[in-house]
């Protein structure tokens, strides 16, 4: 039979196929083989045994959260406890456009921001926009309704975020543990302990554990060069067609940066990513 992962808590793994659940373990070749199956793989699995047997091909996965076969990424970024951190959301931004799928920006918890720092946000929200990605505000549930249909969406971003709430506020009946963020260390505490696909206005939805650090996993210079959007809209009128935009001159991308036409925090973030990729 065929099914798909849609739970996994440490070494079970919960299989729907034609709308029923089954409970499975994996076959133990997947470890030998340093296979791991994932919430949001298609598998073969043997009903009567109750065992995975094969892992089908994926088109993309995510280390961090471990999920594959994802069509879009949600991504809840707090704007004030914890505080915002353009790093980490451009970070996310590249990696997810890296491994194929769609993000779309949530900010939350604008209301607790005061009316000279919310000026200063909606620069960094509307340059978002401005450059192609789709952006909205975690009070406005029913335009996020929407983007789940037909759709594996997975939800993540810095822990604290608001994930689970955002997701309760979306269905109620979920009832998913939140808690509060850390005074002390100005960040969330993890409340999502496995990974699971739930079912939501037309499509599958991904809660997933958050986190406060991501690597660039499996990633070249040239791949984050590739995947921060707005550069590619500049890049071929650089001098050199391998332009990396650091210390090259007639560097378009960099004139760009000094002219306003790219967030210059955009461009420190990503000299600070490829430098740091060996």
């Amino acid at each position: 039979m065929t099914g798909r992962i849609v739970k996994v808590i440490s070494n079970q793994f919960t299989v729907l196929c034609n709308d029923k659940k089954y409970e499975c373990a994996a076959r133990g070749i997947f470890r030998k083989n340093r296979e791991v199956p994932l919430a949001g793989d298609f598998v073969e699995f043997d009903n009567e045994k109750k065992l995975i047997t094969k892992i089908l091909n994926r088109k993309n996965e995510l280390v961090r959260p471990p999920v594959s076969n994802i069509d879009k990424a949600l991504i809840v970024t707090s704007v004030g406890i914890p505080a915002f951190s353009s790093n980490l959301l451009d970070k996310m931004l590249c990696i997810i456009e890296y491994n194929n799928i769609k993000p779309v920006i949530c900010f939350s918890k604008l209301d607790l921001l005061s009316k000279t720092e919310l000026e200063e946000m909606k620069n960094y929200i509307n340059y978002y926009k401005n450059i192609g990605y789709e952006v909205y505000f975690n009070t406005e549930i029913e335009k996020i309704k929407t983007i789940f249909k037909d759709c594996v969406t997975v939800f993540t971003g810095q822990t604290g975020a608001g994930k689970s709430t955002l997701l309760n506020s979306l269905n109620p009946n979920l009832n998913l543990k939140t808690d509060d963020v850390s005074e002390a260390l100005g960040r969330g505490k993890h409340t999502t302990r496995h990974t699971e696909l739930i079912s939501l206005f037309g499509g599958l939805v991904a809660d997933t554990p958050g986190f406060s650090a991501l690597d660039f996993y499996g990633m070249s210079k040239n791949d984050i060069r590739d995947n921060f959007i707005e550069f590619n809209e500049y890049r071929h009128n650089c001098k050199y067609a391998d332009c990396m935009h650091d210390k090259e001159n007639n560097c378009y991308v960099k004139r760009m940066v000094g002219e306003g036409n790219i967030l210059p925090s955009r461009y420190e973030n990503y000299l600070n990513f490829i430098r740091k990729v060996s």
